[in-house]
């Protein structure tokens, strides 16, 4: 049930009504509540399963294009992931923690890539821009607010990248 992340689109929250989310699962209701004890638990089900999928897919990523291309891959062509991701925490009051437990091991993972900064407190703060700018970015590519074509965005990405890096 988790891998299944095919939510109304229409807006960032995550079904409200458990009913759907059962239909659209193929879940009779002993299932879902032998598996989630409330909603809640089936919001943080989900969202920690797309963090999971994402940390995941950039772990594995060789080069920052690499990383930037898997990241769109997952949150771009299923933009229900990128939704749950990067929006659904804004307006899920249940995710306001999970967004906050999460968001520090985005950080560390960019943070342990930055091998050319040498000053950990530098690497720290390089790191914590750079993925506040890539939350940004994102969310608006998400939601269409930039007219980009997919290859001016990840080619974008990448130059921030490269060239934050670069300039220590």
């Amino acid at each position: 049930m988790p891998g299944d992340h095919r939510i109304p689109h229409a807006r960032a929250r995550l079904p409200s009504h458990l009913r759907w989310v059962r239909r659209a699962a193929g879940l009779t209701e002993r299932y879902f509540y032998e598996s989630f004890a409330d909603r809640d638990e089936f919001v943080r089900g989900v969202y920690d399963d797309v963090c999971a999928r994402a940390m995941s897919t950039l772990m594995t990523a060789k080069t920052p294009r690499d990383a930037v291309e898997r990241f769109v891959a997952l949150m771009v062509d299923d933009p229900s992931r990128g939704r749950v991701l990067l929006l659904a925490p804004g307006v899920e009051p249940v995710l306001t923690r999970s967004g906050a437990e999460w968001m520090p091991d985005f950080i560390d993972l960019l943070q342990r890539k930055l091998t050319r900064i040498t000053d950990p407190a530098v690497q720290a703060m390089v790191a914590t821009g750079l993925i506040g700018a890539l939350t940004a970015l994102f969310t608006a590519y998400l939601n269409g607010r930039l007219p980009a074509t997919r290859e001016q965005f990840i080619d974008y990405c990448v130059e921030m990248l490269l060239s934050r890096v670069s300039s220590y």
